[in-house]
Protein backbone atom coordinates (compact mmCIF):
# COMPACT_ATOMS: atom_id res chain seq x y z
CA UNK A 1 0.00 0.00 0.00
CA UNK A 2 1.15 3.41 -0.98
CA UNK A 3 0.81 5.90 1.78
CA UNK A 4 1.21 9.74 1.72
CA UNK A 5 4.51 10.12 3.80
CA UNK A 6 3.08 12.88 6.01
CA UNK A 7 0.52 10.79 7.19
CA UNK A 8 3.53 7.99 7.70
CA UNK A 9 5.09 10.61 9.74
CA UNK A 10 1.94 11.02 12.51
CA UNK A 11 3.99 8.47 13.92
CA UNK A 12 6.95 10.99 15.00
CA UNK A 13 4.53 13.92 15.91
CA UNK A 14 4.21 14.77 19.96
CA UNK A 15 0.92 16.35 19.33
CA UNK A 16 -0.57 12.96 17.48
CA UNK A 17 -0.49 11.17 21.29
CA UNK A 18 -1.86 14.23 22.71
CA UNK A 19 -5.55 13.06 21.41
CA UNK A 20 -4.76 9.48 22.01
CA UNK A 21 -2.36 6.60 20.65
CA UNK A 22 -3.11 6.44 17.11
CA UNK A 23 -3.82 2.73 17.35
CA UNK A 24 -6.02 3.12 13.91
CA UNK A 25 -3.02 4.31 12.23
CA UNK A 26 -0.85 1.64 13.89
CA UNK A 27 -3.36 -1.21 12.70
CA UNK A 28 -3.19 0.31 8.84
CA UNK A 29 0.70 0.61 8.77
CA UNK A 30 1.25 -2.91 10.43
CA UNK A 31 -0.96 -4.81 8.01
CA UNK A 32 0.65 -3.45 5.13
CA UNK A 33 4.20 -3.66 6.03
CA UNK A 34 5.59 -4.62 9.04
CA UNK A 35 8.74 -2.05 8.61
CA UNK A 36 8.02 1.86 7.58
CA UNK A 37 10.15 5.17 6.56
CA UNK A 38 9.31 7.92 9.38
CA UNK A 39 10.43 11.28 8.42
CA UNK A 40 11.65 13.65 11.57
CA UNK A 41 10.24 17.33 10.79
CA UNK A 42 11.11 20.07 12.94
CA UNK A 43 8.99 20.04 15.94
CA UNK A 44 8.53 23.18 19.21
CA UNK A 45 11.82 24.21 18.43
CA UNK A 46 13.90 21.18 17.99
CA UNK A 47 15.58 20.63 14.29
CA UNK A 48 14.54 18.28 12.42
CA UNK A 49 16.30 14.60 12.34
CA UNK A 50 17.26 12.07 9.30
CA UNK A 51 14.21 9.67 9.84
CA UNK A 52 14.23 6.40 11.11
CA UNK A 53 12.71 3.03 10.21
CA UNK A 54 9.51 1.99 12.52
CA UNK A 55 9.09 -0.99 13.26
CA UNK A 56 5.98 -2.23 13.96
CA UNK A 57 4.44 -6.01 14.22
CA UNK A 58 5.26 -8.12 17.67
CA UNK A 59 7.87 -10.97 16.25
CA UNK A 60 10.21 -7.92 14.82
CA UNK A 61 10.44 -5.84 17.88
CA UNK A 62 11.22 -9.12 19.83
CA UNK A 63 14.25 -9.66 17.11
CA UNK A 64 15.50 -6.24 17.36
CA UNK A 65 15.31 -6.12 21.25
CA UNK A 66 17.09 -9.35 21.49
CA UNK A 67 19.83 -8.39 19.41
CA UNK A 68 22.11 -6.00 19.91
CA UNK A 69 24.45 -7.55 17.80
CA UNK A 70 22.86 -5.86 15.40
CA UNK A 71 20.74 -3.41 16.62
CA UNK A 72 22.38 -1.24 19.10
CA UNK A 73 21.47 1.04 22.09
CA UNK A 74 25.05 2.31 22.33
CA UNK A 75 26.24 3.40 18.72
CA UNK A 76 23.24 6.50 19.18
CA UNK A 77 21.43 5.97 22.66
CA UNK A 78 17.69 4.83 22.70
CA UNK A 79 15.98 8.15 22.24
CA UNK A 80 14.47 8.94 18.55
CA UNK A 81 16.52 12.10 18.62
CA UNK A 82 19.94 12.17 17.82
CA UNK A 83 21.88 13.65 20.90
CA UNK A 84 23.05 17.18 20.28
CA UNK A 85 26.71 17.11 20.40
CA UNK A 86 29.30 14.22 20.62
CA UNK A 87 29.81 15.49 24.13
CA UNK A 88 26.03 14.71 24.57
CA UNK A 89 26.41 11.30 23.36
CA UNK A 90 29.28 10.43 25.51
CA UNK A 91 27.28 11.59 28.35
CA UNK A 92 24.39 9.23 27.08
CA UNK A 93 26.43 6.28 26.31
CA UNK A 94 27.80 5.92 29.81
CA UNK A 95 24.21 4.89 31.21
CA UNK A 96 23.07 1.31 31.51
CA UNK A 97 20.82 1.42 29.55
CA UNK A 98 22.49 2.86 26.51
CA UNK A 99 25.17 0.08 26.36
CA UNK A 100 25.32 -3.16 24.81
CA UNK A 101 26.56 -6.35 26.14
CA UNK A 102 29.65 -7.18 27.76
CA UNK A 103 29.54 -3.25 29.19
CA UNK A 104 25.59 -3.71 29.77
CA UNK A 105 25.76 -6.87 31.17
CA UNK A 106 28.12 -6.07 34.43
CA UNK A 107 26.62 -3.07 35.38
CA UNK A 108 23.07 -5.33 35.29
CA UNK A 109 24.95 -8.11 37.48
CA UNK A 110 25.58 -5.75 39.98
CA UNK A 111 22.47 -3.92 40.40
CA UNK A 112 20.49 -7.24 40.50
CA UNK A 113 22.01 -8.60 42.99
CA UNK A 114 21.08 -5.72 45.47
CA UNK A 115 17.58 -6.75 44.70
CA UNK A 116 17.18 -10.07 46.53
CA UNK A 117 14.01 -11.76 47.21
CA UNK A 118 13.99 -10.75 50.63
CA UNK A 119 14.69 -7.34 50.11
CA UNK A 120 11.82 -7.12 47.17
CA UNK A 121 9.62 -9.16 49.83
CA UNK A 122 10.39 -5.88 52.28
CA UNK A 123 9.41 -3.98 49.22
CA UNK A 124 6.12 -5.49 48.81
CA UNK A 125 5.40 -5.16 52.42
CA UNK A 126 6.49 -1.35 52.48
CA UNK A 127 4.79 -0.46 49.78
CA UNK A 128 1.23 -2.10 51.10
CA UNK A 129 1.32 0.04 54.19
CA UNK A 130 2.31 3.27 51.46
CA UNK A 131 -1.05 2.21 49.19
CA UNK A 132 -2.89 2.17 52.82
CA UNK A 133 -2.26 5.32 53.84
CA UNK A 134 -2.49 7.04 50.49
CA UNK A 135 -5.96 5.62 50.02
CA UNK A 136 -7.19 6.13 53.49
CA UNK A 137 -5.86 10.15 53.25
CA UNK A 138 -8.36 10.46 50.43
CA UNK A 139 -11.35 8.10 51.03
CA UNK A 140 -13.39 11.13 53.11
CA UNK A 141 -13.13 13.58 50.41
CA UNK A 142 -15.27 11.48 47.79
CA UNK A 143 -13.25 12.80 44.75
CA UNK A 144 -9.24 13.17 43.83
CA UNK A 145 -7.16 13.46 40.81
CA UNK A 146 -5.81 9.67 40.57
CA UNK A 147 -2.86 11.20 38.24
CA UNK A 148 -1.24 12.83 41.93
CA UNK A 149 -2.50 10.16 43.88
CA UNK A 150 -0.48 7.78 41.65
CA UNK A 151 2.37 9.89 41.39
CA UNK A 152 3.67 9.56 44.94
CA UNK A 153 3.59 5.49 45.07
CA UNK A 154 6.68 5.51 42.94
CA UNK A 155 8.52 8.26 44.20
CA UNK A 156 7.91 6.98 47.45
CA UNK A 157 9.39 3.78 46.71
CA UNK A 158 12.27 5.04 44.52
CA UNK A 159 13.12 7.38 47.57
CA UNK A 160 13.69 4.37 49.71
CA UNK A 161 15.31 2.12 46.91
CA UNK A 162 17.95 5.30 46.33
CA UNK A 163 18.26 6.51 50.10
CA UNK A 164 16.80 9.98 49.16
CA UNK A 165 15.65 11.02 53.25
CA UNK A 166 11.68 12.37 52.62
CA UNK A 167 12.08 15.69 52.54
CA UNK A 168 13.74 15.57 49.09
CA UNK A 169 11.38 13.22 47.62
CA UNK A 170 10.08 16.46 45.75
CA UNK A 171 13.01 16.30 43.83
CA UNK A 172 12.42 12.82 42.05
CA UNK A 173 9.26 14.24 40.66
CA UNK A 174 10.60 17.13 39.24
CA UNK A 175 13.56 15.44 37.54
CA UNK A 176 11.05 12.78 36.22
CA UNK A 177 9.36 15.82 34.89
CA UNK A 178 11.59 17.46 33.41
CA UNK A 179 12.92 14.21 32.11
CA UNK A 180 9.71 12.42 30.84
CA UNK A 181 7.49 15.17 30.07
CA UNK A 182 9.69 17.47 28.21
CA UNK A 183 7.76 17.97 24.96
CA UNK A 184 5.18 19.34 27.04
CA UNK A 185 4.90 22.70 28.20
CA UNK A 186 2.94 21.75 31.53
CA UNK A 187 5.65 19.44 33.09
CA UNK A 188 9.06 20.70 30.48
CA UNK A 189 10.80 23.10 33.58
CA UNK A 190 8.99 21.37 36.53
CA UNK A 191 10.22 22.87 40.00
CA UNK A 192 7.65 22.34 42.61
CA UNK A 193 9.86 21.58 45.52
CA UNK A 194 10.19 24.30 48.30
CA UNK A 195 14.14 24.96 48.93
CA UNK A 196 13.83 25.74 52.27
CA UNK A 197 12.01 22.07 53.04
CA UNK A 198 15.00 20.27 51.69
CA UNK A 199 17.98 19.04 53.12
CA UNK A 200 21.43 20.67 53.17
CA UNK A 201 21.85 18.11 50.20
CA UNK A 202 18.92 18.71 48.22
CA UNK A 203 19.26 22.62 49.12
CA UNK A 204 23.07 22.34 47.70
CA UNK A 205 21.88 20.81 44.89
CA UNK A 206 19.49 23.19 43.42
CA UNK A 207 21.99 25.61 43.00
CA UNK A 208 23.42 23.68 40.08
CA UNK A 209 19.85 23.52 38.93
CA UNK A 210 19.71 25.10 35.18
CA UNK A 211 18.81 29.02 34.60
CA UNK A 212 18.06 28.70 31.27
CA UNK A 213 16.25 26.00 29.35
CA UNK A 214 17.92 27.12 25.84
CA UNK A 215 21.65 26.89 24.59
CA UNK A 216 23.52 30.10 23.08
CA UNK A 217 21.86 29.41 19.63
CA UNK A 218 18.26 29.27 20.74
CA UNK A 219 17.44 25.76 20.84
CA UNK A 220 16.37 24.29 23.50
CA UNK A 221 18.43 21.90 26.40
CA UNK A 222 18.31 18.07 25.91
CA UNK A 223 16.22 17.34 28.85
CA UNK A 224 18.51 14.20 29.20
CA UNK A 225 21.75 16.37 28.86
CA UNK A 226 24.49 16.17 31.79
CA UNK A 227 23.81 20.07 31.81
CA UNK A 228 19.81 20.10 31.70
CA UNK A 229 19.96 17.69 34.66
CA UNK A 230 23.01 19.42 36.42
CA UNK A 231 21.54 19.59 39.80
CA UNK A 232 19.75 15.89 39.93
CA UNK A 233 23.50 14.70 39.09
CA UNK A 234 25.08 17.05 42.22
CA UNK A 235 22.55 15.18 44.38
CA UNK A 236 23.48 11.84 43.37
CA UNK A 237 27.30 12.74 43.59
CA UNK A 238 26.88 13.71 47.04
CA UNK A 239 24.88 10.78 47.72
CA UNK A 240 27.40 8.57 46.99
CA UNK A 241 29.90 10.57 48.81
CA UNK A 242 27.85 10.27 52.42
CA UNK A 243 29.46 7.51 54.58
CA UNK A 244 26.36 5.47 54.69
CA UNK A 245 24.30 6.39 51.65
CA UNK A 246 21.09 4.23 52.50
CA UNK A 247 18.82 2.13 49.92
CA UNK A 248 19.39 -0.67 48.38
CA UNK A 249 20.97 1.35 45.65
CA UNK A 250 23.92 1.89 47.97
CA UNK A 251 25.08 -1.92 47.81
CA UNK A 252 26.14 -1.63 44.67
CA UNK A 253 28.58 0.98 45.45
CA UNK A 254 30.09 -1.81 47.58
CA UNK A 255 29.37 -4.60 44.58
CA UNK A 256 31.75 -2.39 42.45
CA UNK A 257 30.23 0.40 40.70
CA UNK A 258 32.36 3.59 40.78
CA UNK A 259 30.90 7.11 41.75
CA UNK A 260 30.12 8.12 38.10
CA UNK A 261 28.21 4.78 37.47
CA UNK A 262 26.62 5.51 40.93
CA UNK A 263 25.42 8.54 39.56
CA UNK A 264 24.17 7.77 36.32
CA UNK A 265 22.32 4.70 37.51
CA UNK A 266 20.82 7.16 40.29
CA UNK A 267 19.48 8.96 36.50
CA UNK A 268 18.10 5.56 35.65
CA UNK A 269 15.86 4.92 38.82
CA UNK A 270 14.71 8.56 39.12
CA UNK A 271 13.60 8.47 35.54
CA UNK A 272 13.08 5.03 34.00
CA UNK A 273 11.79 3.61 37.75
CA UNK A 274 9.21 6.81 37.56
CA UNK A 275 8.00 6.64 34.27
CA UNK A 276 6.05 3.25 33.73
CA UNK A 277 4.01 3.49 37.25
CA UNK A 278 3.43 7.55 36.75
CA UNK A 279 2.26 6.63 33.13
CA UNK A 280 0.75 2.57 33.66
CA UNK A 281 -1.01 3.01 37.34
CA UNK A 282 -3.62 6.14 35.68
CA UNK A 283 -3.70 4.36 32.22
CA UNK A 284 -4.64 1.43 34.19
CA UNK A 285 -7.22 2.64 36.15
CA UNK A 286 -8.84 4.51 33.15
CA UNK A 287 -8.73 1.49 30.57
CA UNK A 288 -10.94 -0.17 33.57
CA UNK A 289 -13.03 2.55 34.83
CA UNK A 290 -13.65 2.84 30.53
CA UNK A 291 -14.35 -1.21 30.41
CA UNK A 292 -17.06 -1.56 32.97
CA UNK A 293 -17.29 -5.48 32.60
CA UNK A 294 -13.43 -5.88 33.00
CA UNK A 295 -13.88 -3.14 36.55
CA UNK A 296 -16.76 -5.43 37.66
CA UNK A 297 -14.98 -8.60 37.08
CA UNK A 298 -12.00 -7.60 39.33
CA UNK A 299 -14.21 -6.04 42.15
CA UNK A 300 -15.58 -9.57 42.02
CA UNK A 301 -12.28 -11.19 41.55
CA UNK A 302 -9.25 -10.15 42.72
CA UNK A 303 -7.47 -12.70 42.72
CA UNK A 304 -6.76 -11.79 39.30
CA UNK A 305 -4.65 -8.86 40.12
CA UNK A 306 -1.60 -10.74 38.68
CA UNK A 307 -3.01 -11.56 35.23
CA UNK A 308 -5.34 -7.67 34.89
CA UNK A 309 -2.23 -6.19 35.69
CA UNK A 310 -0.07 -7.73 32.59
CA UNK A 311 -3.23 -6.70 30.83
CA UNK A 312 -3.54 -3.31 31.76
CA UNK A 313 0.36 -2.94 30.77
CA UNK A 314 -0.58 -4.05 27.14
CA UNK A 315 -3.41 -2.26 26.58
CA UNK A 316 -1.58 0.96 27.86
CA UNK A 317 1.64 0.63 27.45
CA UNK A 318 3.71 3.10 29.48
CA UNK A 319 6.27 3.96 27.32
CA UNK A 320 5.50 4.00 23.33
CA UNK A 321 8.54 3.34 21.76
CA UNK A 322 12.55 2.81 21.65
CA UNK A 323 15.71 3.71 19.43
CA UNK A 324 18.25 1.36 18.54
CA UNK A 325 20.93 2.06 16.03
CA UNK A 326 21.84 -0.61 13.01
CA UNK A 327 25.25 -1.69 13.37
CA UNK A 328 25.79 -3.19 9.85
CA UNK A 329 23.12 -3.59 6.97
CA UNK A 330 20.49 -5.94 7.33
CA UNK A 331 17.18 -6.71 5.75
CA UNK A 332 13.83 -6.38 7.97
CA UNK A 333 10.56 -6.88 7.13
CA UNK A 334 11.83 -6.97 3.80
CA UNK A 335 13.07 -3.49 4.11
CA UNK A 336 17.10 -2.77 3.59
CA UNK A 337 18.13 -1.00 6.67
CA UNK A 338 21.52 0.79 6.29
CA UNK A 339 24.38 0.41 8.72
CA UNK A 340 24.05 3.68 10.87
CA UNK A 341 20.18 4.10 10.30
CA UNK A 342 18.26 4.59 13.23
CA UNK A 343 15.55 2.03 13.76
CA UNK A 344 12.91 2.68 16.45
CA UNK A 345 10.69 -0.22 18.04
CA UNK A 346 6.49 0.78 18.59
CA UNK A 347 6.03 -0.99 22.05
CA UNK A 348 2.34 0.55 21.59
CA UNK A 349 2.13 -1.29 18.12
CA UNK A 350 3.49 -4.61 19.15
CA UNK A 351 1.06 -4.87 22.46
CA UNK A 352 -1.85 -5.15 19.48
CA UNK A 353 -0.58 -7.36 16.97
CA UNK A 354 -3.19 -9.60 15.98
CA UNK A 355 -0.94 -12.49 15.07
CA UNK A 356 -0.03 -12.61 18.83
CA UNK A 357 -3.37 -11.40 20.62
CA UNK A 358 -6.76 -12.57 19.73
CA UNK A 359 -9.17 -9.42 19.51
CA UNK A 360 -5.94 -6.90 20.12
CA UNK A 361 -8.22 -4.02 20.64
CA UNK A 362 -10.54 -5.58 23.90
CA UNK A 363 -9.50 -5.43 27.34
CA UNK A 364 -9.69 -8.48 28.83
CA UNK A 365 -7.92 -9.01 32.59
CA UNK A 366 -8.13 -13.08 32.15
CA UNK A 367 -6.15 -12.97 29.04
CA UNK A 368 -3.39 -15.59 29.26
CA UNK A 369 -0.77 -16.19 28.20
CA UNK A 370 0.63 -12.21 27.22
CA UNK A 371 3.58 -11.89 25.54
CA UNK A 372 3.55 -7.75 26.03
CA UNK A 373 6.42 -5.95 25.33
CA UNK A 374 5.71 -3.20 27.61
CA UNK A 375 9.10 -3.97 29.63
CA UNK A 376 11.29 -4.79 26.74
CA UNK A 377 12.54 -7.93 25.81
CA UNK A 378 15.98 -9.27 25.34
CA UNK A 379 19.04 -8.05 27.38
CA UNK A 380 17.47 -4.76 28.52
CA UNK A 381 14.49 -5.99 29.90
CA UNK A 382 13.51 -3.79 32.28
CA UNK A 383 14.86 -4.74 35.59
CA UNK A 384 12.07 -3.37 37.48
CA UNK A 385 9.05 -4.84 36.08
CA UNK A 386 8.59 -6.80 39.07
CA UNK A 387 8.69 -4.40 41.51
CA UNK A 388 6.07 -1.88 39.17
CA UNK A 389 4.18 -4.43 39.10
CA UNK A 390 4.26 -5.12 43.11
CA UNK A 391 3.17 -1.29 43.04
CA UNK A 392 0.45 -1.43 40.36
CA UNK A 393 -1.14 -4.37 41.66
CA UNK A 394 -1.17 -2.97 45.47
CA UNK A 395 -2.76 0.72 44.21
CA UNK A 396 -5.21 -0.96 42.06
CA UNK A 397 -6.73 -3.67 44.19
CA UNK A 398 -6.93 -0.93 47.20
CA UNK A 399 -8.66 2.00 45.04
CA UNK A 400 -11.10 -0.84 43.68
CA UNK A 401 -11.61 -2.35 47.13
CA UNK A 402 -11.60 0.82 49.21
CA UNK A 403 -13.59 3.68 46.93
CA UNK A 404 -16.61 1.83 46.81
CA UNK A 405 -18.67 2.84 43.06
CA UNK A 406 -15.73 4.45 41.66
CA UNK A 407 -16.16 6.11 38.36
CA UNK A 408 -14.65 8.99 36.50
CA UNK A 409 -15.69 12.28 37.14
CA UNK A 410 -18.37 13.28 34.60
CA UNK A 411 -17.57 16.81 32.71
CA UNK A 412 -13.97 15.54 34.15
CA UNK A 413 -12.29 14.25 30.76
CA UNK A 414 -8.64 13.56 31.24
CA UNK A 415 -6.09 15.38 29.50
CA UNK A 416 -3.11 13.67 27.85
CA UNK A 417 0.94 13.95 27.93
CA UNK A 418 1.69 15.38 25.12
CA UNK A 419 4.52 13.05 23.92
CA UNK A 420 6.06 10.62 21.09
CA UNK A 421 7.54 8.23 23.88
CA UNK A 422 5.67 8.34 27.44
CA UNK A 423 2.22 7.13 27.19
CA UNK A 424 0.77 9.56 30.21
CA UNK A 425 -2.46 11.41 31.79
CA UNK A 426 -1.67 14.55 33.53
CA UNK A 427 -5.10 14.07 34.94
CA UNK A 428 -7.58 11.46 36.23
CA UNK A 429 -10.60 12.98 38.60
CA UNK A 430 -12.12 10.16 40.07
CA UNK A 431 -15.22 10.25 42.28
CA UNK A 432 -16.73 7.35 44.82
CA UNK A 433 -19.71 7.00 46.96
Amino acid sequence: MTLDQAYVNQLFLPETYAHGVPYGLLRQLRESAPVWWVEEPPVGGWPGGPGYWAVLRHADVKHVLRSPELFSSHLGATQIRDPDSPADLEFARAMMLNQDPPDHSRLRRIVAAAFTPRALAELAEAVDGRVRELVEEVRPDGEADFVRLAADLPVWTLARVMGVPEQDRGLLLDWANRVIGYQDADYAHSSTVEPAALTDLGRAALADRPTTWTTPEGRPVNPRSRAALADMFAYAHGLARRPDPGGLLSRTLDAGLTVEEFETMFFLFAVAGNETLRNGLPGGLYSLLTHADQYRLLSRRPDLAASAVDELLRFWPPVLDFRRTATRDVVLGGQRIRRGDKVVVYHASANRDESVFSDPDRLDITRTPNDHVSFGFGPHFCMGAQLAKIQMSALIRRVIAELPDLELAPGAAPMRLVSNFQNGLKNLIIRWR
